[in-house]
This record gives structure tokens, sequence and C-alpha cells, in this order.
């Protein structure tokens, strides 16, 4: 990478950096050019979904202006070499609004919300700001993923809200060992499952009696007992949950 005056010089001499962006113009070379791999909600397809806060090749927008403009070696990400500085920041600035829910007016008192999760105990399974334990989903920036709708959902009914890629399921070996826990790994010959207590436990399928699939359900206890001022505050929290120091 060279510099010139002060801009960061990516691909064939294109000023990434200082290419000022037109959300609109993203949106429309988005769904012209990128919604066949990404489908046209970012969710994914045959590419990944873009649908989310952090992006796994891109942490920040400067990162993802090149991963536009050059592509991603060993994939099938191709560069944009047909694209301005201008376009391909367009396109990053579009991108970047597909995994952020907008900021919701709600009832209930955050401060109130984080001592609902604290006293439920939710820490035994997730994760916020690097503090809890990484069985469940981590929340840290779940309120910029999810909506207040979905959230309370996801209290009240764990297993109707599942998160994408999330499957709770059962391995039973021939000789009857067997494990219950939240898929890992999974592959055409193995299985690997993590349990409620954090151990992991590795099968080979050729050694299973039975494995169940348990769509629909989840490990998460369902919180209906939670009064009305109580799932309030803690949707709130949530809610505010953004990945924000």
């Amino acid at each position: 990478m060279r510099k010139l005056t002060g801009w960061a010089v990516v691909v064939s001499g294109w000023a990434l950096w200082g290419a000022e962006a037109d959300v609109g113009l993203g949106k429309r070379l988005y769904e012209s050019q990128c919604s066949l791999c990404h489908g046209e909600d970012g969710r994914g397809g045959r590419g990944p979904s873009l649908a989310q806060p952090r992006l796994k090749h891109a942490t920040d927008e400067a990162a993802l202006r090149t991963v536009i403009a050059s592509g991603i070696a060993g994939t099938e990400m191709p560069g944009a070499w047909q694209l301005s500085p201008r376009e391909v920041a367009s396109v990053a600035a579009y991108v970047l609004t597909l995994g952020k829910v907008a900021e919701e007016k709600l009832r209930g008192d955050a401060a109130r919300g984080r001592g609902v999760y604290e006293k439920q105990g939710c820490a035994g399974c997730h994760i916020v700001g690097g503090v809890g334990s990484g069985f469940g989903p981590e929340l840290t920036d779940i309120g910029a993923r999810r909506s207040a709708a979905y959230l309370r959902e996801a209290v009240v009914k764990p297993g109707a809200s599942a998160p994408e890629g999330f499957l709770w399921m059962e391995a039973t070996t021939v000789s009857g060992h067997g494990a219950r826990g939240v898929r890992v790994n999974e592959d055409t010959f193995t299985l690997q499952l993590k349990d409620m207590t954090g151990k992991f436990y590795t099968f080979r399928k050729g050694d299973l009696q039975e494995l169940m699939r348990m769509v629909g359900e989840s490990p998460m206890p369902a919180y209906e007992k939670l009064s009305p001022r109580e799932l309030d505050d803690l949707v709130k929290y949530l809610a505010g949950l953004r990945g924000r120091p």
C-alpha cells in the first residue's frame, strides 16, 4: 500500500479512503451487482449473509471498501474492478446499513432491565461485553442485530426465535453413550456438540445409533413468568446492547 496526501491507494490507484459515499447509489449498485449472491436483503444465498454488525473479512468501513474493490483471495468473492472509488464507497456504506437495526423508542428502564438480566442468571449462558459464559449466543451487540419484537419473543418463547445457525441436537452411539448440546461443527462424517456445562463431544456419524435435530427447541428456559414491567425493562436493556462501550 502506498500513500498519497493521506489517502490510501489500494487497487489500481483508487483512492478509496477519500471517496464520498452515497447510500442511495450504493443500494442501487448492490441490488444490481451483489444481491444475486448475498440476497436482496443481505441475508445470504450463494454468498454469506451481510446483515450483521460485524463482518468476518471486514472489521470496519475501510476494510469493507478494500474487500469490495479487490475481492477475497481463495473465495468466489471477485474484485469490483468496474466500480469507481465513489461507487465502492457507496456500496460499502449501504452494506453497513444491512446489519444494523434502527434504535426504537421503547417502554421500560434499561438499568432495571440489567438487574433483571443479572437476577435471572442470564450471564450463565450469555456474554455481554466480555462478562459471562459462552454457551448461548453472545449478546454484546444484540440490539443492533435484532428488533425489540424479536427480543421479546426470544425471552418468552426461545424455541421460536433461535438464532441463525443455532441448532440443539442429541446424539446417541451404538454403545449407548451420547450427549445433548448445541451443534458446534458438522460435516459429512463427524459432529461436534457443546453441552450446557461447556464440555465438547465429538462423534463419528458412522458410530451413531440415533441423531436428533431438535428444530424449534432451545436449552434456554421460557421466561413467561416475568411481570409485564420486568419484561419491558429486560427488552429495553437488551435492545440497548449495540456493541458500544
